[in-house]
């Protein structure tokens, strides 16, 4: 079993895989190093003398510099350790884009749901969107015994989507809310929607009809409560119309091609750039490979990789656009007079990462090394095959939800410390570290932690391409096992 890895050549680190204590030996590259502090699982180690000031290499790129000097040995963290990064940057555009990615297609298929228009479900699910928080408990109400009534047990699922929001909203926040409340109405995962209103916020229900454009009629319908004396009964009544057609719908095969994916990590660790986010980029290659696509977020942990992205932009376009991406994000924290820089979390730390350039050099490994297509906006919808970037922060119920929102049919979430949630798609959690995997088997979906045992990245892609087929195929992740459904809603300005 491995001890440590050193990932890059020109890294003046090792990443230790498994616990040191002082005066453990370590051979690197013939090299003696005697371990000067107990080590952690995850985290650093000097493998030269650095002197103070001197840029700490880890994925062969700076991830902050020492901020005392670093005896060979020595832990090196957060005590001995400061991000480079500044503010709003100018950026330069130097193309480093590849011609072919390493995997050939298969042209293999999953069992999907085809819909009227043209568009691809791997869920068959009657869905209830409040139009406003105000009518949550309604929505239980009307699911609760709607179920009772019927037993929809033929389809995947009935799901509320509760959020706090659609009413006392103002400008870019009220817009925010109607676009991802209406991409999840648009959802192909959803075979029919309920849009549930209460009549008086100004999230309206005529104007979020106009605002959905051209939506199958006979799948979509709108209740308001305050137009009606029994909104529970009329509702289940609408409910039922939609439940008759969706329980005739048919899994059929579906070219993995139509495939869409979104990239998340949350709670990470020391081994998240080694084992879990490289093997998602494994697969989101070999994804756009067979003509799939997936989506990259967390737009505040691509700061300090973000030239890597740009330099794979297709073109000045999108490089142009990825350049807004970053710097508009930057100008969000100013705007709200906070410290750019407030990364990572306290879990992060004890999991071995030290400064934001650390953790965004393993978050975006998850993005693997395929050109980046396009640059969406928050809530925006997919346009392109391929490698997205799309505008989220960092929050997971709130990047998760922009995922999906923005067309994804499931969701990849890496994590070193685990975490239980799920969006409104499919989010397979995978674990980073085999220790996670045992503890919380309800929780994980696929554990990556054997990358940093003995198992090959080409071993792990196949195992993990069957178990996304499986999922895309109806099989259930945990989350939605476990009835853990939620979305988040990103908001910046004012409440009334």
């Amino acid at each position: 079993m491995k001890e440590f890895i050193k990932i890059h050549s020109r890294d003046n680190v090792i990443i230790a895989l498994k616990d040191f204590s002082v005066g453990d030996v370590i051979e690197v590259e013939g090299k003696r190093i005697i371990v000067l502090n107990d080590i952690e699982k995850g985290h650093k180690i000097a493998t030269e003398e650095i002197a103070n000031g001197t840029d700490i290499i880890k994925y062969g790129y700076p991830i902050g510099h020492a901020t005392a000097d670093i005896k060979m040995g020595e832990h090196v963290h957060v005590q001995n350790v400061r991000t480079n990064l500044k503010d709003v940057f100018d950026y330069n555009y130097n193309p480093n884009l590849i011609e072919q990615l390493p995997h050939p297609n298969r042209n293999l298929t999953f069992n999907g749901y085809r819909r009227k228009n043209g568009d691809v479900g791997i869920r068959n699910e009657i869905w209830i969107v409040p139009t406003v928080g105000c009518v949550n408990g309604i929505a239980e109400q009307i699911i609760r015994e709607f179920k009772m009534e019927e037993n929809p047990t033929d389809i995947d699922g009935i799901e509320v989507f509760k959020h706090s929001y659609g009413c006392s909203q103002l400008g870019d926040d009220h817009e925010s809310t109607r676009l991802i409340l209406g991409d999840i109405a648009l959802h192909p995962n959803a075979g029919g929607v309920l849009v549930l209103g209460l009549g008086c916020e100004n999230n309206k229900i005529d104007e979020f009809m106009i605002s959905l454009g051209d939506y199958d009629k006979s799948r979509i319908k709108f209740l308001s409560s305050q137009s009606t004396s029994d909104e529970v009964e009329d509702s289940k009544a609408l409910l039922k119309e939609i439940y008759e057609q969706i329980r005739q719908d048919k899994r059929e095969p579906i070219p993995v091609s139509e495939l869409r994916v979104g990239l998340k990590c949350g709670g990470s660790d020391g081994l998240s750039g080694i084992t879990a986010n490289p093997l998602v980029g494994y697969f989101s290659d070999w994804l756009i490979s067979q003509g799939g696509t997936t989506i990259l977020t967390e737009v505040p942990e691509m700061f300090g990789a973000e030239q890597i992205l740009m330099d794979r932009c297709v073109n000045p376009e999108v490089f142009d656009k990825t350049v807004h991406l970053i710097n508009d994000f930057k100008q969000y924290f100013i705007d709200q007079k906070q410290p750019i820089y407030e990364n990572p979390s306290p879990g992060n730390k004890a999991g071995g990462i030290s400064t934001l350039e650390d953790k965004s050099l393993g978050c975006t490994q998850k993005g693997g090394i395929a050109n980046v297509v396009d640059v969406l906006k928050y809530g925006e919808r997919l346009h392109k095959k391929g490698l997205n970037l799309l505008s989220s922060p960092g929050n997971d119920l709130v990047a998760t939800t922009a995922l999906g929102a923005s067309g994804c049919h499931i969701v990849l979430f890496t994590t070193g410390r685990g975490t239980p949630f799920g969006s409104f798609i499919p989010t397979l959690k995978i674990a980073t570290n085999s220790e996670l995997a045992t503890k919380k088997p309800h929780w994980i979906d696929y554990n990556a932690g054997p990358l940093a045992e003995d198992k090959t990245f080409d071993e792990a892609l196949e195992e993990f391409v069957d178990k996304i087929l499986r999922v895309a195929n109806g099989e259930k992740a945990h989350h939605e096992k476990n009835g853990f459904r939620e979305i988040a809603i990103f908001k910046t300005g004012v409440t009334l």
